[in-house]
């Protein structure tokens, strides 16, 4: 165990001390090693350590070293392209070294993608009480590749780089596991069944982790300088001291994280990074729309109804649900747009810059004609509008789809009714639906769901819930979202 922080100590020392207790744990066993790599100063120091201690091992003594890291894509782009590089840089030198090291870049799955829950689904932006974005994008990727890991080989150690010093909720929770510790250093990770968890660096202190990065080079060629860049520039005053005393900030308050993230206030990183560096006022329509969407009070942006229909009252108010159609097309002609712009303006190396991916807007147009029966598919229209290139998908079977002069005549049916034209669109979309069927059992059932989810206004559908609720004797402060 490494001693406390102390400001001076002897960092070779640190080091000297920390490479054979790597060393030792990596060869006490057969149980394949897994790294968390998201490129910040950290993770970085951490695989960097592990390469080192790799180094030293003869080849018979080297077994397969896992680097995993999971792009949400939503990452911030700079530091995404900035992660991109170093794992290609990894397996280039890894292979040359002739080091077991595997270089995996992870993403989720195109069902949990951001885009496809906000845009598709129509998840409001996520908020403490309702923070979807965490495990759907982030953790599910990397869970998946450990699971997989583990059933092959039965165990698995994770290499993180989380700190004691980062904060102090931090330290009370790395020192909760320690006391479950089965091996000295080593400490069963509570999500991940025959996981344990390595924290090599988590005695050091932010400074320290940046004098170590700059006395030592990085093994696998990437510039530990251009990584302090990164951290300066995202710094509200642009300053990233390596050797301070306690009253002088460090570049560790420096987030880097999702460019659409609602969790903070603020998303100062890229707000000093547009103000910092000229180089990054390209970045500006993405803070535009991450500020759009951080919305404290966006009842008028989302549904009355819960995502299945139903009511839910709260303090005798309806907790509305996802987004409308009208807020998903707004949304994705919004981020089209800036992707947009961002290709034609921004410098030669975001000119292919993908904000969100084909794989994405396929699986949106499928949930909005499909699931919220939006027979209209606006969803090309809006591509082309917002690009002013066609979308690249085929065209849905008619019928299936409305075309916009069906849909004229029954928005002239249904006048300034808003909630008339969405229930009558919905009848007509379960109906097609199953026109195409051979049998045509369940119809009736069907058609009579989309009317019990109907109601002329939010007052009506309110009235009713209330009414529900004296009738049902339900607790009038129950609690959800969706």
């Amino acid at each position: 165990m490494l001693d406390p922080p102390a400001h001076h100590r002897n960092l070779h020392a640190v080091l000297r001390e920390l490479l054979p207790e790597i060393r030792d744990l990596y060869l006490a066993d057969q149980v394949p090693w897994v790294i968390g790599y998201s490129g910040g100063k950290d993770s970085t120091l951490t695989t960097a350590l592990v390469w080192m201690a790799l180094a030293g091992l003869t080849p018979k003594q080297r077994t397969t070293v896992h680097v995993i890291s999971t792009d949400t894509l939503v990452e911030n782009p700079v530091i995404a392209g900035w992660v991109q590089r170093s794992l290609t840089s990894m397996r280039t030198a890894a292979a040359e070294q002739a080091l077991p090291i595997e270089v995996h870049r992870l993403t989720p799955k195109v069902a949990d993608t951001f885009w496809v829950n906000l845009i598709g689904n129509g998840y409001a932006a996520p908020r403490p009480r309702f923070r979807w974005c965490t495990e759907r994008p982030k953790i599910r990727p990397s869970n998946d590749f450990i699971h997989s890991v583990v059933d092959e080989h039965g165990q698995a150690i994770l290499v993180l780089g989380t700190r004691k010093p980062e904060s102090t909720a931090r330290a009370l929770t790395m020192a909760k596991h320690e006391k479950g510790r089965v091996r000295d250093r080593l400490s069963p990770n509570g999500s991940l069944p025959n996981s344990l968890v390595y924290t090599p660096i988590e005695d050091l202190s932010t400074d320290e982790v940046w004098t170590l990065l700059m006395q030592y080079p990085n093994p696998w060629g990437h510039s530990h300088k251009e990584l302090l860049a990164l951290y300066r520039g995202a710094s509200e005053d642009n300053e990233c001291p390596l050797v301070v005393d306690t009253t002088t900030p460090s570049c560790g308050t420096s987030r880097f994280g999702c460019w659409t993230c609602t969790m903070v206030q603020q998303d100062k990183s890229m707000q000093a990074m547009i103000l910092n560096e000229a180089e990054y006022d390209w970045m500006q329509p993405l803070l535009d729309l991450r500020n759009a969407l951080d919305v404290q009070d966006d009842r008028h942006l989302r549904d009355f109804r819960r995502m299945n229909g139903s009511l839910l009252i709260h303090r005798d108010r309806l907790v509305h649900g996802p987004y409308t159609q009208q807020a998903r097309e707004d949304w994705l002609r919004r981020l089209l747009r800036a992707q947009t712009w961002v290709r034609a303006n921004g410098p030669d190396h975001v000119r292919d810059l993908t904000l969100i991916t084909v794989d994405e807007l396929h699986e949106i147009r499928r949930i909005w004609v499909f699931t919220k029966h939006e027979v209209e598919d606006t969803l090309p229209s809006i591509y082309q509008d917002a690009t002013g290139e066609p979308f690249p998908g085929k065209q849905f079977d008619d019928m299936v789809t409305i075309n916009r002069d069906m849909i004229g005549v029954l928005r002239d049916v249904c006048g300034d009714d808003e909630q008339q034209f969405l229930t009558l669109r919905a009848l007509l979309a379960t109906e097609r639906t199953y026109r195409t069927a051979g049998r045509r059992a369940g119809l009736f059932d069907a058609l009579t769901k989309v009317l019990g989810h109907h109601f002329d206004n939010e007052d009506e559908a309110l009235n009713y819930a209330l009414w529900q609720r004296e009738m049902n004797g339900q607790d009038p402060d129950q609690r959800a979202l969706f």
